[in-house]
């Protein structure tokens, strides 16, 4: 199949919300709309196809009009249960990965991680944003063909997302020059 990016979208809304009390993340309303709701418009022109990864209200999650997965294990086992529920729906090249609560991302975020993965004699399969102050693993972009393992890393009992980025050749990407389109919910609530 044809892509024009060659990227799928996978936006992480499957969380407990342990930090906001149990709330589904994604579904917080932020100015006008749920956080869920910007992510998609930052993003819907940067991807060939979009996926919400969630485990509960799904009802609300499909008027979106994108691929709904829930983790098939049990337990909110974290990000990379996520992306292993939305593996078989990842048609493309690339598989971008953004946090649900993350609503200013930028509209170049696809382009600057493709560069390293992209470049001659680019080793590199999985780079994610550096915002100046800290890694955001959960905004990434993947080859496809890094899935392959995560099965295994998950069944193994391993959970973090950082230690399965250090099985494959990696890179941060400098995005200092607009590090508030990577805050969270965690910090705009008290905007």
């Amino acid at each position: 199949m044809e892509t024009q990016h060659g990227v799928t979208g996978l936006i992480l809304a499957g969380g407990a919300g342990r930090r906001v009390g149990g709330r589904d993340k994604g579904l917080i309303p932020w100015r006008g709309k749920p956080l869920v709701e910007h992510v998609i418009l930052a993003l819907e022109n940067q991807v060939d196809t979009l996926i919400i990864s969630c485990n509960r209200n799904l009802d609300e999650y499909q008027k979106y009009n994108t691929r709904l997965v829930s983790d098939e294990r049990e337990g909110f086992q974290g990000p990379l249960a996520g992306i292993e529920a939305a593996k078989p729906h990842v048609q493309t090249e690339f598989l971008l990965l953004a946090a649900c609560d993350m609503p200013l991302l930028p509209t170049d975020l696809v382009a600057r991680l493709r560069r390293p993965l992209i470049e001659p004699h680019g080793a590199v399969d999985i780079s994610f944003v550096h915002d100046g102050e800290r890694e955001q693993y959960l905004c990434a972009l993947l080859r496809s063909t890094c899935l392959q393992g995560l099965d295994a890393y998950l069944a193994d009992g391993q959970r973090a997302v950082h230690r399965w980025y250090a099985q494959h050749p990696y890179v941060a990407v400098d995005f200092s020059d607009c590090p508030g389109a990577f805050r969270n919910y965690n910090h705009i609530h008290a905007w």
